[in-house]
């Protein structure tokens, strides 16, 4: 979820910007989260052939739907458990 989150606020993102949003998580969990995550169709991986190559990370369409729904669920929660 803070992968979709941090994607969803920021548009595309390239690899170690992302792994410096997420804080503590190792190269190996963020690499197989995202592509776990494009092979669920909930992440899209656009390659540029540059040098050095720039790999970039975006929400799909259907993340981008999913958006108010999970919005509304952090509100309901907060309304649970204000902090």
């Amino acid at each position: 979820m803070a992968i979709l989150c941090s994607l969803s606020n920021d548009g595309a993102t390239r690899y170690n910007d992302l792994k410096r949003k997420m804080g503590s998580i190792s190269n190996t969990m963020l690499a197989k989260s995202l592509k776990e995550l494009e092979e669920d169709g909930l992440v899209k991986r656009t390659e540029y052939m540059e040098v050095p190559i720039r790999v970039e990370y975006e929400i799909t369409d259907a993340v981008r739907s999913l958006i108010p729904i999970l919005t509304e669920l952090a509100l309901w929660g907060s309304k649970l458990n204000p902090a």
